[in-house]
């Protein structure tokens, strides 16, 4: 009768050794691949990295109107790219050119996006339009400045003064106390307000028109008599 095989309990050892004589390959290449996502994944920060450096270097080299214009259409989409079409448009609207400053305004707007800058090219663009002669528009923009609380209280501030103004030369002297009215209540020591108070007080004082004289009445009251008994 032959003796019965005995197979000794297998130690860790053993059983790690026998894993990674089954599993070795596997576990390895899977290691491999980790391995290279990291270092593809710190290559393409690196890479962006430097590709953002390179951009900002670019805009801060772009000193004249041209090198702003050629940054801007090299790099389109991007943050930097939208401050420079709101320097151009800012540029344009100082030398009177309130049509190229509203296109420019616009292409600022819609690459910012969001933020005070964002803000800063959509008041601009109202103001171009006021400058276009584009008023009703303009005045529709600055209204929705003048009473969106998400606003700075400075841009709300000129927003509310231009509305004065424009109410001012419409001869809407109403409209005038109102916008005054506005700006005290926003910020009292606004130099915006101190210009539309002092708009206010240049304005010709309505005088209420006259009560009209009391006119004697001509009906005769009527006069009834209690006759006793009845």
């Amino acid at each position: 009768m032959a003796s019965a095989e005995i197979h000794p309990a297998l130690t860790f050892g053993d059983q790690l050794h026998r894993l990674w004589t089954n599993y070795g390959n596997l576990v390895t290449a899977a290691g491999v691949v980790v391995l290279l996502a990291i270092l593809a994944n710190g290559g393409w920060n690196f890479y962006q990295a430097k590709h953002e450096a390179a951009i900002e270097s670019d805009y801060a080299a772009a000193g004249t109107p041209d090198k702003l214009k050629a940054f801007a259409a090299a790099n389109a989409g991007h943050s930097l790219a939208g401050l420079a079409q709101l320097r151009l448009a800012d540029d344009d609207y100082t030398a009177g050119k309130f049509a190229e400053a509203l296109t420019g305004y616009e292409k600022a707007a819609a690459t910012l996006k969001t933020g005070p800058f964002a803000a800063r090219a959509q008041f601009g663009s109202a103001m171009a339009k006021l400058g276009a002669g584009k008023t009703a528009e303009a005045e529709a923009a600055l209204k929705q400045f003048s009473n969106d609380a998400t606003q700075s209280k400075g841009i709300r501030a000129e927003a509310t003064y231009r509305l004065a103004a424009l109410a001012a030369e419409a001869g809407r002297s109403g409209d005038v106390t109102k916008y005054s009215d506005q700006l005290m209540q926003l910020d009292a020591s606004s130099p915006w307000t101190q210009r539309a108070l002092s708009l206010r007080a240049t304005l010709p004082v309505t005088a209420p028109a006259p009560a009209e004289a009391a006119k004697p009445s001509t009906d005769v009251p009527s006069v009834q008599l209690k006759v006793p008994g009845k």
